[in-house]
């Protein structure tokens, strides 16, 4: 006899399963299941629209090294950013305060000695900007 035949054989042999859970039908309009609660739940609000205003503290430093005696704005230390957040924010930076500008080893780096604005900028992005160094 072959596997074919054989498997058929079984499946004409095998008895069919009740439905376990036709029982339940009948309890659908009786009212015997205890009713769910009915207080309402807490709506959770996100903080993903807003601005985070605590988003730790940044170093302002002004340098001028190997620069041909040229001021450039280092930012540095920033804490739980991205790349693409810093690329963004140096963005800003730039177009702010009217210069040139990129990001280099985790650093933005501004050109020009535009310490305040770059402060102000960045307290309205909810950094804690601290002036460092000369």
């Amino acid at each position: 006899m072959s596997r074919r035949k054989d498997k058929t054989a079984r499946l004409k042999e095998e008895p069919e399963v009740p439905n376990a859970f036709g029982a339940l039908g009948a309890l659908d309009g009786l009212g015997d299941l205890p009713a769910g609660p009915e207080e309402s739940v807490p709506v959770k609000i996100s903080k993903r629209g807003q601005k985070n205003t605590s988003r730790g503290r940044v170093d302002i430093v002004r340098q001028t090294a190997h620069r041909g005696g040229k001021a450039v704005i280092v930012v540095k230390n920033f804490t739980g950013i991205g790349l693409p957040e810093k690329k963004e924010l140096a963005k800003v930076l730039r177009k702010s305060c009217g210069v040139g500008g990129t990001v280099k080893d985790g650093c933005i780096e501004i050109q020009g000695d535009k310490r305040d604005e770059v402060k102000r900028i960045l307290t309205e992005a909810g950094f804690n900007p601290v002036f460092a160094g000369g």
